[in-house]
Order: C-alpha cells, then sequence, then structure tokens
C-alpha cells in the first residue's frame, strides 16, 4: 500500500468543498434534510470497508483508517456508506472477507469491536456514516447466506453459477419468512448495540446518518404476490429499527427505477411507507449498458443523457413524497474501462462533476461509488491480504476506485 503522505496536503488546497458542522442528529423537515436547525446537504463516498480496517484483526489497520478518515474529512467528504458487515463463513468464491457474522447470530468480536471503533473515529471527526445491514448481492454473502442457513441450498455465485440462477434464488428472499426472521435478529442485535470505545449507545450516537436496510434490494419478481412481500420485508425491517432506535433515519438502499424492476409505481410504493425517511437511487450507465464496453467515454453524452433523465423521474417522486433524494451510488469507468491507477479518467470526472452539479437541485447528497484512497493495486481480481481499494471481491480491482492520486476528480466532486 503506499502512504502518499505528499499529495494530501495538495489535496487539501485543491478542496473547495465545505464540511457540514455540527454533532446534532439529522432529520427531515419539508423535504430536506435538517441539522441543529439548518438545511443539510452533503458530498461523501462508498467506505464499504471501514470497519474491516478498524478492527485489529485480519484486514485491519488502524493506520490506514485515520490517513483516510482525515483525508476525506479535509476534502469535505463527510457522509460515508458503510456495510456493517459480510455474512456467512469466510473463503468463499467472490466474497470480501473477513466476514462478520459467520452463522446466526454467531458474530466476529475482532469485527464488531472495529465497527465500534470506526464509529468512534467518525464522532471525532464530525462525520456520519448511513451503515448497511443487508446486501443482495454475492460480494457479502446477504440474501444468499440467509437462505442457506434456512435450507434453502447453497448460496449461488453468478460468475460460476450463472447470473439467471443466481437472481432465481435470491428471489426467494423476499417470500422466505424464515430468512426474513434471521435478518430481523440481526438488525435488533446491530441496531440495539452499544459502543464498546465510547461506551455510548448505537441509538444515541449523531455519528449515525441513517440505517440503511439493504444495499440495493431488489425482488426479482414481477408477481404481485412477490413484491407485496418484498415491500412487507423492507417495511417490517424498518418499522423495528424505528422501535429500538427514533433518533434516526432509515433509509432502502434501493437503485431506485433499475432495482425495482423497471416500475415507479413499486418504487413510490416502497419509498412511500413512513419509516423510511428519504429516497435513494443508484446510476450506473457502465453496468446497466447506457455506454460501450470497451470505450465508455465516446458515449459519455447518452450517459450524461440518460443520467438526467434518471434523475428527473426521481425527483419527480421526491415531489410527490415530500421527502429528500440522495444518489447514493455512482460511477463511471477510466478510459477504455481501465483499471490501471493510472489510466486517463476525463470521462469520468465530467461525469462526476455532472452529479456534483445537481446537489441543491433536488439532490439533498451524493456518495460517489468508490473510496480507494490509498490503496495499491496488487490483483485483477481480490485475494485475501490485498489492499481493500473500492471494487469489492466480484468486480475487477481498480474499476471504479478513486484513490487519492485522482485529483481532477476530486476537483470535480468537491467544487
Amino acid at each position: 500500500m503506499r502512504f502518499k503522505g505528499v499529495l494530501l496536503p495538495i489535496l487539501i488546497l485543491l478542496s473547495a468543498c465545505t464540511a457540514q458542522r455540527g454533532d446534532g442528529f439529522v432529520a427531515v423537515k419539508n423535504g430536506d434534510f435538517v441539522q441543529n436547525g439548518r438545511k443539510l446537504s452533503f458530498v461523501g463516498t462508498n467506505f464499504w470497508y471501514g470497519p474491516i480496517l478498524a478492527s485489529e484483526g485480519r484486514g485491519g489497520n488502524r493506520e490506514r483508517l485515520a490517513m483516510e478518515l482525515d483525508t476525506l474529512k479535509a476534502l469535505g467528504i463527510t457522509n460515508l456508506r458503510v456495510l456493517v458487515g459480510a455474512d456467512g463463513p469466510d473463503g468463499v468464491l467472490a466474497h470480501i472477507e473477513p466476514t462478520l457474522q459467520k452463522a446466526p447470530g454467531v458474530y466476529s468480536d475482532t469485527l464488531l469491536v472495529g465497527l465500534d471503533y470506526f464509529m468512534a473515529e467518525l464522532g471525532r471527526r464530525e462525520m456520519k456514516a448511513v451503515l448497511y445491514l443487508n446486501n443482495t448481492w454475492e460480494w457479502s454473502g446477504g440474501f444468499g447466506a440467509y437462505l442457506e442457513w434456512v435450507g434453502a441450498g447453497p448460496a449461488l455465485i453468478p460468475c460460476r453459477d450463472g447470473y439467471t440462477p443466481f437472481t432465481q434464488q435470491m428471489a426467494q428472499f423476499s417470500t422466505n419468512e424464515r430468512a426474513q426472521e434471521l435478518f430481523y435478529d440481526h438488525v435488533r442485535y446491530i441496531v440495539g448495540r452499544t459502543n464498546s470505545i465510547t461506551g455510548k449507545a448505537y441509538r444515541d450516537d449523531p455519528a449515525i446518518f441513517s440505517w440503511q436496510i439493504c444495499n440495493e434490494p431488489r425482488c426479482f419478481s414481477s408477481d404481485s404476490v412477490a413484491r407485496q412481500k418484498f415491500l412487507d420485508w423492507v417495511w417490517k425491517a424498518a418499522g423495528i429499527i424505528k422501535e429500538i432506535d427514533s433518533n434516526h433515519l432509515v433509509s432502502t438502499g434501493s437503485e431506485g427505477f433499475w432495482g425495482c424492476e423497471g416500475n415507479m409505481d413499486f418504487c413510490s410504493r416502497l419509498h412511500s411507507n413512513p419509516n423510511i425517511d428519504y429516497i435513494t437511487i443508484h446510476i450506473w450507465p457502465y453496468n446497466w449498458n447506457w455506454v460501450g464496453r470497451e470505450r465508455p467515454q465516446d458515449d459519455l453524452n447518452v450517459a450524461l443523457d440518460s443520467t438526467q433523465a434518471y434523475i428527473d423521474k426521481h425527483l419527480a417522486l421526491a415531489q410527490k413524497l415530500n421527502k429528500p433524494l440522495v444518489i447514493e451510488e455512482f460511477g463511471f469507468p477510466r478510459d477504455n474501462a481501465s483499471t490501471d491507477p493510472g489510466a486517463p479518467h476525463g470521462a469520468r470526472d465530467a461525469y462526476y462533476g455532472f452529479i456534483a452539479d445537481r446537489l441543491g437541485k433536488g439532490i439533498a447528497g451524493i456518495n460517489f461509488w468508490a473510496w480507494g484512497g490509498l490503496a495499491s493495486k496488487t490483483h485483477e481480481d481480490w485475494r485475501p491480504g490485498d489492499d481493500y481499494c473500492g471494487d469489492p471481491a466480484q468486480e475487477p480491482q481498480g474499476l471504479n476506485s478513486v484513490y487519492i492520486s485522482d485529483i481532477s476528480t476530486l476537483k470535480a466532486l468537491c467544487k
């Protein structure tokens, strides 16, 4: 891993972002985020591996964590979207590790303390975390782990077993009440936790911006019964969180239209529940084939037009529901879809700048994917012992990572 200490003062000088101050909880009022009586908007990032870095076990590196958080704070990137922890055993293809929940209710104490330490460090810096508790996708276990635990068969991996069989299996989560009950137990355990570092209950910690039910929850079905059960699951989880913790916001983690089977009515129903405080969307021009696979930079204008159209339809929903809208994942590859940290990224800079320009124009917050920071790329595919660099284990390392050396990208975001 390369600690590029010489770049930190450069980045601080280049940054024009204004960090939000104050130690209060965030609330929603009249369709806006408010903190300490003032309207709040933010530039943030995805930093899913933060609690692993914060641990003292395998994968931990508190020196790097401190440098990453100090850099982000200096840039004004103070809202971090973070995975609470992965589910299932270690040593599984295309999974990050180490995992937090090894079996139902069986946790790694080392990683729990890592989560506590991470939250304590955020609090010291007046930063905030969106903490997501589950995942549709294989890279952290998620749906597949819960289904396997209740006897629904071994969790499938798309790169090995095929994407369609994987989605067919994941669709079972919406209707599998036993798997959902295990997840509710996990929610109760984490949300009800007291931080072992600070002695503060999580529900009393203003460093939490929002509890998030799942990363990109999908029903994977057009069946009306399955969709209703999916909604019931999300809404019940939100209700459980609110019963334990009335101080914090709750969000779905949805991609929006794309993650709701291409149905805006379904998306509207998902976010209409009173326990869901704001609307989330994700935007992926490369993954959604809005741009070419070999030279995505050639289709930048198509990506921008499609992105604006995607934002507009969700702005209309936000106005209808009177809730804030956050673009909490967005990415664009380097030129020629290169994973080389030194490859040109002019189109990505333009795309990120386009998103940043929408902040405050109906958009309450943005979290780019993903913070690679000080990481060094070792392999094209992630292997245990490699640096965490923003791209999870099922994706080419460096594909969507923003490193500390990507000064022009950071300038585009921090205007």
